[in-house]
């Protein structure tokens, strides 16, 4: 049995999560937080903690965990490069899994966009658009990241360099080895995601969509149960399916 605390408890993810783990035989969930509760408290009983807060809370929560050597699911996404660095310094003494996305078809998607990458070659203009309800504070998504960093590896390219950030004016012509992103916002749209791959006389495209939240608790809750026991280090969603 895996005993799991839930950070975040009170968002749409965090609710989700807990209606997911109730159903799981093999979960317990030990805690229940959000903000304003005590965290630390509960880590002495627990074997990883499940974290869906913000960006700016997670380097807090892995070094808490660290402390207590419990495994870290962290499901934030928008890190500045100094909370990366401090994730990734925690991870030096416990095991977690960061991932941008946790369903099984998005890192699929992952999985399919680096082969499509690697068997059209640079032949192909690459383009991302990603779509999400009103409510979402960054942009672009961290699976829409995910996948430009896909690219930009298999082009290698520098990514901040090749990104445009959709386009507006007189641009001129499309470069070749630019990769354009467009994040657009509305409704209540839970997670769309779209590589094009477009050359003179034909286009490829792979789409992922997603309808409930529970299919990224799911896959979170999976990765929860796959980290207790494994060696300190940061693992992907990859990792825990067998993707790698």
């Amino acid at each position: 049995m895996t005993r799991i605390i839930i950070n975040g408890s009170r968002g749409r993810m965090g609710q989700t999560l807990l209606a997911c783990a109730a159903r799981d035989e093999h979960l317990t969930v030990t805690g229940a937080v959000d903000q304003g509760d005590n965290l630390s408290s509960l880590l002495p009983a627990t074997d990883v903690v499940v974290d869906f807060t913000f960006h700016e809370v997670t380097p807090l929560v892995a070094n808490l965990c660290q402390q207590q050597k419990c495994g870290l699911v962290i499901g934030t996404t928008g890190h500045s490069e100094a909370e990366r660095r401090s994730i990734q310094k925690a991870a030096e003494r416990i095991p977690m899994v960061w991932a941008s996305n946790y369903s099984m078809g998005v890192n699929t998607l992952f999985w399919l966009t680096r082969k499509a990458a690697e068997i059209l070659g640079p032949s192909f203009d690459l383009e991302v658009v990603e779509m999400h309800h009103r409510h979402k504070k960054d942009a672009p998504s961290g699976t829409a990241t995910t996948l430009l960093e896909i690219l930009a590896q298999v082009r290698g390219v520098q990514l901040e360099e090749a990104l445009r950030h959709g386009r507006q004016g007189i641009t001129g012509e499309r470069t070749a080895s630019e990769i354009g992103i467009h994040a657009l916002r509305g409704g209540d749209v839970v997670g769309d995601h779209t590589v094009i791959f477009a050359a003179a006389g034909e286009r490829v495209e792979l789409t992922h969509k997603a309808s409930s939240r529970e299919t990224f608790a799911v896959g979170a809750l999976r990765a929860a149960k796959w980290v207790v026991g494994k060696p300190p280090g940061v693992y992907t969603m990859q990792d825990v399916l067998g993707l790698q």
